[in-house]
């Protein structure tokens, strides 16, 4: 239970970044081990980015020219040039665009090197990818080549609306008071829809205590939901007997 609350908790701080025009932030990765490449790029993709790959030096340069990339992953050894010629070139074209070096090489002269020469920042091989997309988002943000999507803060169920900003919820355009809690509560629904979510998951994620006999608190702020949310509509909170409760969309 305490495993799926962090796992909540690191979903909760991802949001989307996009670039000006409202289109994905674009990534170049470049890296000479295809089997590498590809799982980075798989990593990026899931963030909703735009991404670009090379396997080499002159195909790194070329791939820049040509998509324009936000920020770019860039490993040190490459079978034709160094990832210091590489980054001298791509920064004629983009001055400004940051660059994360991937380095086999942990001494502190090769670090400086690369950071000397202009990059942004390194991780080491081998690395874990929630490390190098954290990275990259950082890198991404500063830069100012992208903002966290305004979007991102709405929930969305059918014709139910969850503003986590403002904290208003609508339902087919009407508003929709709830209390602190019960705000909470749908929140927890609606970041999980057509999830079957246990009365103690519940208690867990919304009043952060494990389950210990309070079910009964759980089914009190469901009828007070269902009240609010499903009264003289089709309703979109559901029991599941025996498992617990979800949320999907009316009709």
């Amino acid at each position: 239970m305490r495993t799926e609350r962090r796992a909540d908790i690191r979903a909760d701080m991802r949001a989307e970044l996009l670039r000006s025009d409202g289109s994905p932030v674009r990534v170049l990765v470049v890296d000479d081990e295809a089997s590498l490449a590809e799982l980075l790029s798989m990593a990026l993709r899931y963030e909703g980015w735009d991404v670009h790959s090379a396997g080499d030096g002159a195909g790194a340069v070329r791939a820049a020219r040509e998509c324009r990339p936000d920020a770019v992953v860039l490993d040190v050894m490459l079978p034709d040039m160094d990832g210091l010629a590489v980054l001298g070139r791509v920064r004629r074209e983009l001055p400004h665009v940051p660059v994360l070096f991937l380095t086999a090489k942990d001494a502190v002269e090769d670090r400086i090197a690369g950071l000397t020469a202009g990059g942004d920042d390194y991780v080491t091989k081998p690395f874990s990818l929630e490390e190098v997309v954290a990275r990259l988002r950082g890198l991404i943000r500063r830069s100012g080549a992208a903002a966290t999507a305004r979007s991102e803060s709405l929930l969305v169920v059918g014709d139910l609306v969850l503003d986590e900003d403002s904290h208003e919820v609508t339902r087919g355009g009407a508003g929709v008071h709830l209390t602190a809690t019960e705000f909470e509560l749908l929140r927890y629904l609606m970041r999980n829809p057509r999830r079957v979510l246990s009365k103690a998951q519940i208690l867990d994620r919304v009043w952060s205590y494990d389950f210990g006999g309070q079910a009964n608190v759980v089914e009190l702020y469901i009828s007070y939901l269902r009240k609010k949310i499903d009264a003289g509509r089709p309703p979109m909170i559901h029991t599941r007997r025996g498992a617990g409760y979800l949320i999907k969309p009316g009709g």
